[in-house]
C-alpha cells in the first residue's frame, strides 16, 4: 500500500533541493527516465528494491546507471531514497514530483510513450499538438518504450491518446468485424 502523505512528502522535498540548485528541468527529466527503465527493467527493478542488497552495492548501480552524464543532484536524490529504503516507492515518488513541478509551471504533465527517441523538432511540434488537444500548456515527459510497435501513446491526467500502429491494426481488425 502506498502511503501518499510519505511520497508527497519526498516528492516536495526532492523538488525543493532541485529548485535550489536551479536543475528542476534537468533533474526532473533524469529521474523520470530514470524510474521509467527501472519500471520496465525488472532486473535493475529488483536489484535496487531489494533490501538483502547492500546500500552501497544499489547506490553503484544507480552511479553506473546515471554515470557522468546526470546531473550530480539527480544521482544524490536518487541515493538519498535508497538510503531512506524507499527504492520501492520511487516511481510513485518522481511521478508525484513531475506533477508538482508542471503545477507550478502551470502546465499538465503528458506523458508520451514511443519506441524511439523524439527530435526537438518532433518533440515541439508534439507538444504543440497536446497543448491544442488539451486547450492549455503541458510538460512533455517522453519515455521511450520499445514495446511501442510504432506511433505514440500521449497520456494527460485521465486522458488517453493511443496513436500506435497496434491500435490502429486492432481498430481496423474491429471494423472488419474479426
Amino acid at each position: 500500500m502506498v502511503d501518499q502523505r510519505l511520497i508527497d512528502g519526498y516528492a516536495e522535498a526532492m523538488l525543493a533541493i532541485a529548485e535550489a540548485e536551479d536543475a528542476v528541468a534537468k533533474v526532473e527529466d533524469e529521474l523520470y527516465g530514470f524510474v521509467r527503465a527501472m519500471e520496465a527493467d525488472p532486473k535493475l527493478r529488483e536489484g535496487l528494491v531489494d533490501e538483502a542488497v547492500p546500500t552501497a552495492n544499489r547506490k553503484a548501480v544507480i552511479r553506473e546507471v546515471m554515470g557522468d552524464r546526470a546531473d550530480p543532484v539527480t544521482v544524490n536524490l536518487l541515493c538519498f531514497a535508497i538510503d531512506a529504503g524507499h527504492a520501492r516507492d520511487l516511481p510513485h515518488i518522481v511521478d508525484a514530483l513531475a506533477a508538482r513541478a508542471a503545477s507550478g509551471r502551470a502546465q499538465r504533465l503528458a506523458e508520451v510513450r514511443t519506441a524511439v527517441p523524439l527530435t526537438e523538432e518532433q518533440r515541439a511540434r508534439l507538444t504543440a499538438a497536446l497543448e491544442q488537444a488539451m486547450g492549455g500548456p503541458v510538460d512533455l515527459q517522453v519515455v521511450v518504450d520499445p514495446t511501442v510497435v510504432g506511433g505514440m501513446v500521449a497520456r494527460v491526467g485521465d486522458e488517453v491518446l493511443d496513436g500506435t500502429v497496434r491500435s490502429r491494426l486492432e481498430e481496423a481488425r474491429h471494423r472488419l468485424g474479426s
